[in-house]
């Protein structure tokens, strides 16, 4: 489909977000490696990514070896802008790769796995989930309704 580069990040972090964190999903999806390493770099490369510029400043402005001055942290400024930069747009690719996967078309096995998890789904909870579950795709289900199916499923069994 033709998505804007916000819209594809945003359904990335949708993506991210609808996964259950259930390590027996390992075994069956390829996918889940993937989000954990999402998930967990966007939880902990922003912080990653300051850490690195404070200190690139700061052992280039020479003060931890004796020799420091304001120039030389200056000078330091944008080496460290560079890498800070760079390490906060890991996290935004990983979501682009997420969003562009979530986008696409099921696989038709897994296509009709999915739509029979979505028959099951409806049999066993005909109460609280239903329009949630009747507004999803049958039709041409992307990466995305299997995502939120999962989602659905297991919240359901907790």
């Amino acid at each position: 489909m033709n998505l804007s580069v916000v819209e594809i990040i945003k359904l990335g972090q949708q993506y991210v977000n609808f996964w259950p964190e259930r390590p027996e999903l390992t075994q069956y999806f390829v996918d889940y490696k993937s989000v954990q390493s999402a998930r967990f770099v966007c939880r902990y490369f922003p912080a990653l990514a300051l850490f690195t510029v404070i200190m690139q400043i700061y052992l280039g402005s020479g003060y931890p070896f004796g020799q420091g001055s304001v120039g030389a942290a200056v000078d330091a400024l944008s080496q460290a802008l560079v890498y800070g930069l760079f390490i906060l747009s890991i996290p935004i690719q990983g979501l682009v790769i997420l969003g562009v996967k979530a986008d696409k078309l099921l696989p038709p096995s897994l296509a009709s796995w999915y739509r029979s998890g979505l028959e099951k789904a409806k049999e066993q909870d005909k109460k609280s989930k239903l329009a949630k579950l009747a507004k999803m795709a049958v039709a041409k289900p992307r990466y995305i309704d299997l995502a939120q199916l999962l989602h659905i499923t297991y919240s359901a069994r907790k």
